[in-house]
């Protein structure tokens, strides 16, 4: 209570004498009134309005001017019953107005309300705050984990017989993604793609394994030549029970450069597309005038990876021509959410893969920037993984 009348004070005092939960403080004289409020943090301020030095309102308006009191309960207990005087106490921030002295009764009772609800504000409050420091935490932690990832990620390179390019932007939850192509002899090379349902840490660190296991080639009796047989040995060394109920699907090819075969399998995953024409590199071949390229889809009809036990996975095979460009992604890559509130479908992806684009633009680059502008989110809502493999 601020009151420069300590008879009053005095009465007040009495008034919350024996009251439990009810602490009482008070302060005489106005200029100490900041200072003390903020050494013992009330739940409620009483103030009188005539005082010396400094009145009333001009004490409201200085509370008030303050941040940390800017939500503090400030009830106006005073002589005036002017409603010009309540209505400019009001004005400046009061909380509520009361003429001294009330029935004890209803200064309890008034008290009490505005503490109460003083006290939510200031629990709703802190936990808003540790909310946003564990979502900083969480952030950071999804921050470091992409950043893993990406580490993880081969740099885009020309290896016998092909020239590979790829964009990865990992989506503000983190998604499971994680891609690797690396030689398996000087005849072969291996290309895959995996993503790992759900979101978080968990889902990319099972994409890492998942990936480790594959770009190190340590599953157990496997021909790394043999797409189906990779899948298979995924599918036994990850079961979904064993990987807290977490699947991924895969993509996985190898290339024979003196074939120029492509032996691929998939479970679960989007299909590959092959484009083949006279301009289906990655550039659309920088040609004034392009010409339009065909996609193939390299089906991937193989079941998720964990989920059944005990599956054969099929591996395809197929010729490819000169100068045709391969792109192996996620469906984060199609699967965006547009402004109208539909989705982005893989015939319209297809498309504009399909699409020329003059002037040697590169189409990678294309796909990004239309994926963004379409897009109704600023970020990604799934990671946006694709592997461009051009062969010679």
């Amino acid at each position: 209570m601020v009151d420069d009348q300590p008879i009053i004070g005095e009465a007040v005092r009495r008034m919350f004498l024996g009251v439990d939960g009810i602490a009482f403080h008070y302060c005489r004289d106005p200029a100490a009134a900041l200072a003390m409020a903020s050494e013992i943090e009330p739940t409620v301020v009483l103030l009188d309005l005539v005082m010396p030095g400094i009145d009333g309102l001009e004490l409201l308006r200085r509370f008030r001017h303050e941040e940390r009191f800017h939500d503090l309960p400030i009830i106006v207990l005073s002589t005036k019953e002017e409603a010009a005087v309540k209505a400019e106490a009001f004005s400046l921030g009061a909380s509520d107005y009361l003429v001294k002295l009330p029935d004890r009764v209803e200064m309890l009772a008034r008290v009490r309300h505005h503490s109460r609800g003083h006290t939510a504000l200031r629990e709703r409050n802190e936990a808003f705050e540790a909310l946003r420091a564990s979502r900083q935490v969480l952030a950071n932690d999804l921050a470091s984990a992409a950043q893993y990832v990406r580490s993880l990620l081969p740099p885009p390179a020309v290896l016998p017989g092909v020239k590979i390019d790829w964009r990865f932007i990992p989506s503000a939850d983190l998604g499971g993604d994680a891609f690797g192509y690396h030689l398996l002899d000087e005849d072969h090379v291996a290309i895959y793609l995996l993503d790992v349902c759900g979101h978080g840490v968990g889902a990319a660190l099972l994409s890492v394994s998942a990936l480790n296991a594959v770009r190190s080639e340590t599953l157990p009796n496997v021909d790394f030549h043999a797409p189906g047989a990779v899948l298979a040995a995924l599918n036994r060394a990850f079961r979904m029970e064993r990987q807290n109920d977490m699947f991924f699907t895969i993509w996985y090819g190898v290339y024979e450069i003196s074939s120029r075969r492509l032996r691929w399998s998939g479970g679960g995953h989007p299909p590959a597309l092959l484009l083949t024409g006279p301009t289906a590199t990655g550039s659309h071949g920088g040609n004034a005038n392009p010409q339009p390229t065909t996609a193939l889809a390299l089906e991937s009809d193989g079941p998720l990876i964990g989920a059944v036990e005990g599956i054969a996975f099929e591996t395809h095979d197929i010729a490819v021509p000169p100068r045709s460009t391969l792109y192996v992604f996620s469906d984060g890559a199609f699967e965006i959410g547009l402004k109208d509130g539909s989705m982005w479908t893989l015939s319209e992806f297809r498309t504009l893969l399909e699409t020329p684009t003059p002037g040697g633009s590169q189409l990678l680059d294309t796909l990004v920037g239309h994926a963004r502008q379409i897009s109704s989110h600023q970020d990604f809502q799934d990671d946006f993984s694709i592997v461009e493999i051009e062969f010679s």
